[in-house]
């Protein structure tokens, strides 16, 4: 068994996407990629702190990749899946919209200006979904 490769197991039925084809939330949706939420207990270099939230939040604005690092306070209210399993972020153009038929972990809300966010969950795992005004996005730059 040491030496078997990717070829030798079984492969996955051919239905749905392909490797080389971009899930349907980009190919289809237009969902763009935002970041990855990883849940840490570790506290982790230049972290803040989000009182209201009852969170650390680190690296996303140095990550080149999108990475955020995410430590809760014991009761913080978010609930256990978000605290426990990373999640990948997506921002939408139309938060309503692509809500639609999914299965809401977290309801919309406005963390801070110009910005909605919802959690659903996917296949056993949290996907947060962000919609930013565009009058807010155009008076920052």
């Amino acid at each position: 068994m040491g030496n078997n490769t990717w070829a030798d197991i079984d492969p996955m039925p051919v239905s749905g996407r392909q490797d080389h084809e971009a899930p349907s939330a980009v190919a289809v949706h237009g969902w763009r990629y935002h970041h990855i939420g990883i849940p840490t207990k570790t506290p982790r270099p230049g972290e803040r702190y989000l009182a209201g939230l009852k969170m650390y939040v680190s690296g996303f604005e140095s990550s080149p990749y999108g990475i955020q690092w995410m430590r809760f306070d014991a009761d913080s209210r978010f609930p256990e899946m978000i605290k426990s399993v990373p999640h990948v972020a997506f921002e939408v153009d139309n938060l309503e919209a692509a809500l639609g038929g999914k299965e809401i972990l977290i309801p919309p809300n406005c963390p801070s200006e110009g910005v909605k966010v919802a959690m659903i969950i996917d296949n056993g795992a949290p996907v947060e979904l962000l919609e930013f005004q565009t009058d807010v996005k155009l008076a920052s730059k």
